[in-house]
């Protein structure tokens, strides 16, 4: 199997223009030297996403997403690394070069495409016993037809039909070529303890379940069988490819209408979303049966965060939902509930209305989630004051889940109303939960912390050298999960973000000297000096996904330089000879004597020169964040994103009538500075440690004795680095 060879990645990446990518999803104006727009991952009613031209980077400001374009194509379109450099390929008209992958890349990535091709096999071979067996025909089209279903719907969600033979879909994907392992690992098929494989899916009605880019990940199936001992419904397990948490059935139908819309409708079965989107109402998902987890709410949540969710008449599911709720509230989502007529539920009312009356329903009677609670549970409460109590109660904690203080002030207003309460009491009850609610959310945080630091067994470190050269050589870098380790991990973790940003922003830009061994002067990088500074004090950072990030920011900035570097200069050295031609031509059309054209013709070789070393110097210090922003490690390019794109430039009015020095220019500052601040961070780490050993040495004279010149040697290490950092009280930053 092949993959998409280093070259052409580059090309793609060079090629790719983060305005160009952006504007086919958002509406940019100009801002100074940057673009602005309205963020597409969350409801942004101020334009907070900002993309530099310059630097090939777009961030959020106010949720914090963005990157490169192919790291925005990612998130935006829920693709895969090698999807988005496909999309972008595709847009730039480049063609893909490819190369052989390893062989445990070459396993991973057969075993989900066969996978994925066993299912849409499957699919396409239920869809053919829905319309062309007779059995299908009779049973599965006909249900269809009588739930009012069009065969455009039919079509639209791929609706098709198990027939009733044990091991009919079995043979069939056999006789096709299909591997026996596939049907197993994706669940279509299973063995019993003797051997024998039967298929799954029999004598019931299939609902595939496709993910947000369209493949076909898992099945529903719906028995038409009155036998009380048969399943209802049963569905594809979990596996490589579907995890249920992560998916909402109908969302790839349904993401333009919900990005056009700005509401996603959320309802609860299969049919409930085929019958609204047949009414018209096309922004329905489900969840299928199952309270909304994490994944599901963000997927909703980078289309719209608005929702209204659709209960039956009788509002019974509510409770079960309860904690889906209370996720979309804890994410800032708008929750709007409608309540149906009675005896209907939302395939029923779709079934009866038309799209115009369907969605004027919906305008007419949905509601704020929390105003409908409160009347639901109260009603059940009647006169009894002490279920009234906790119906209260169960709303004020429901409300402190809001993490916007002015809705939950609207809240606690009209449920003031509604309930007949003091205001004031309601607010601080609201406020009490609500702190409580901070507080355990900040003692899980140092729980885990605490885990992370004290397990018995340490969490997975960055990848072997030898993983890291041969992803380096591959293009890519291995996937790896990473946690904080080390006692004084959280401490030491805002000093090295600070060396790490430099990395990502400059790294491989020459800001100082250094000596080879032949003792010849050498430019050095910031990673080179940054490498060499921390391996000659033998300092390892503490904070594993930041060491990782050091270690790829190495291996990416050695593996395809030389290469890349040689290439730029080539075109440089073209461009000014260009400019250069054209601009003597210009002058001697100009000139009136020989001694002009001379004097003008230097001044413009100067000019040259100058664009040209310019322009080498930016293409050296941009090089490394951009490979970082477009890695495939989710890990470096999330990092990189946020380290690398900065909100605000110096305005062009400062620096129109004198030179002002920016942070590259302070760069033989900035970098020795970060380094001797991590050291003497660390310094201050080893002090604590020594001073909690005083402490419980006890009445040990010698070890008392040893420690406390050991903290006197730590002094005055941190008073010579004092000096070289130039503060006056040596105290690190918290």
């Amino acid at each position: 199997m092949r993959k998409i060879d280093n070259a052409t990645v580059q090309r793609i990446l060079d090629a790719a223009d983060i305005v160009e990518v952006v504007s086919d999803f958002v509406a940019l104006k100009r801002r100074g030297a940057n673009y602005v727009g309205l963020c597409p991952f969350h409801n942004d009613r101020s334009p907070s996403f900002y993309v530099s031209k310059a630097k090939g980077m777009c961030k959020c400001f106010s949720c914090g997403e963005g990157g490169s374009p192919v790291s925005f194509i990612m998130k935006l379109e829920q693709l895969s690394f090698t999807e988005a450099l496909r999309y972008l390929a595709k847009k730039y008209n480049i063609e893909i070069e490819e190369r052989e992958m390893t062989d445990e890349e070459q396993q991973a990535e057969t075993d989900r495409e066969n996978m994925l091709a066993v299912n849409d096999f499957a699919m396409r071979y239920f869809e053919k016993n829905l319309k062309e067996t007779q059995e299908g025909r009779d049973i599965g089209l006909s249900y269809f037809r009588y739930r009012g279903i069009s065969d455009a719907m039919v079509e639209r969600f791929h609706l098709g039909y198990a027939v009733e033979g044990r091991d009919a879909l079995f043979a069939t994907a056999l006789e096709r070529g299909y591997s026996e392992k596939y049907l197993l690992s994706t669940g279509l098929c299973s063995r019993t303890d003797d051997g024998r494989v039967f298929d799954r899916f029999r004598g019931r009605v299939i609902y595939p379940i496709l993910s947000l880019s369209g493949k076909v990940v898992a099945f529903g199936g719906r028995t038409l069988s009155k036998e009380k001992k048969i399943a209802k419904y049963v569905n594809s397990p979990e596996s490589d490819i579907y995890l249920k948490r992560r998916e909402l059935y109908g969302l790839y139908q349904a993401k333009q209408a919900i990005a056009k819309a700005q509401k996603c409708i959320l309802v609860e079965g299969y049919m409930d979303v085929i019958s609204m989107h047949q009414a018209g109402v096309c922004n329905v998902v489900a969840s299928s049966g199952t309270a909304l987890t994490v994944e599901q709410v963000r997927l909703i949540k980078r289309f719209t965060s608005n929702v209204t969710l659709i209960y039956d008449s009788d509002a019974a599911g509510i409770k079960a939902s309860l904690r889906g709720i209370e996720l979309l509230l804890q994410d800032g989502m708008d929750i709007k509930v409608l309540l149906l007529p009675e005896g209907d539920d939302p395939d029923s009312f779709a079934q009866s209305h038309s799209s115009t009356e369907v969605e004027e329903y919906i305008k007419a009677h949905e509601t704020d989630f929390i105003s409908f609670m409160a009347r639901i549970l109260m009603g059940e409460a009647a006169d009894d004051p002490a279920r009234r109590a906790q119906v209260i109660t169960r709303i004020v904690k429901t409300i402190a889940l809001i993490p916007d203080e002015i809705t939950r002030r609207v809240y606690v207003q009209e449920c003031s109303r509604l309930l007949f309460m003091d205001e004031d009491v309601l607010r601080r009850e609201v406020g009490k939960y609500y702190n409580e609610y901070r507080l355990k959310s900040r003692e899980d945080r140092e729980r885990r912390q605490a885990f992370a630091d004290y397990a018995d067994e340490p969490g997975p470190g960055p990848a072997s050298a030898e993983e890291q050269t041969a992803a380096g050589e591959a293009g890519q870098q291995p996937q790896v999960q990473v946690s904080a380790q080390g006692k004084h991990a959280k401490f030491l973790r805002t000093y090295e973000l600070a060396i790490v940003r430099l990395v990502a922003k400059y790294g491989n830009y020459a800001f100082a000297e250094g000596i080879d061994e032949d003792g010849n002067n050498q430019p050095m990088t910031v990673l080179e000096y940054i490498e060499a500074d921390l391996a000659a004090d033998e300092i390892r950072f503490e904070n594993s996904d930041i060491a990782h990030f050091l270690d790829m920011a190495i291996v990416l900035s050695r593996a395809t330089w030389n290469e890349d570097i040689e290439h730029c200069r080539v075109q440089l050295e073209e461009r000014r000879r260009s400019e250069f031609a054209a601009g003597v031509e210009e002058i001697r059309q100009k000139a009136t004597d020989v001694g002009s054209i001379s004097a003008m013709e230097r001044s413009l070789q100067e000019t040259v020169d100058a664009d040209y070393a310019r322009r080498l110097d930016e293409f050296a210090a941009t090089y490394l964040g951009r490979l970082m922003c477009s890695s495939p490690d989710d890990v470096v390019r999330e990092m990189a994103s946020d380290l690398v794109v900065e909100r605000h430039i110096l305005s062009k009015m400062h620096t129109k009538y004198a030179k002002v020095d920016t942070e590259q220019d302070l760069l033989g500052e900035l970098v020795p500075r970060a380094l001797h601040e991590l050291k003497d961070a660390i310094l201050w780490t080893r002090l604590q440690d020594v001073r909690s050993l005083l402490a419980a040495c006890g009445g040990d004279y010698d070890r008392s004795i040893e420690l406390m010149k050991e903290m006197k040697e730590i002094e005055n290490s941190r008073s010579e680095l004092a000096k070289l950092i130039g503060d006056r009280v040596i105290v690190p930053r918290k």
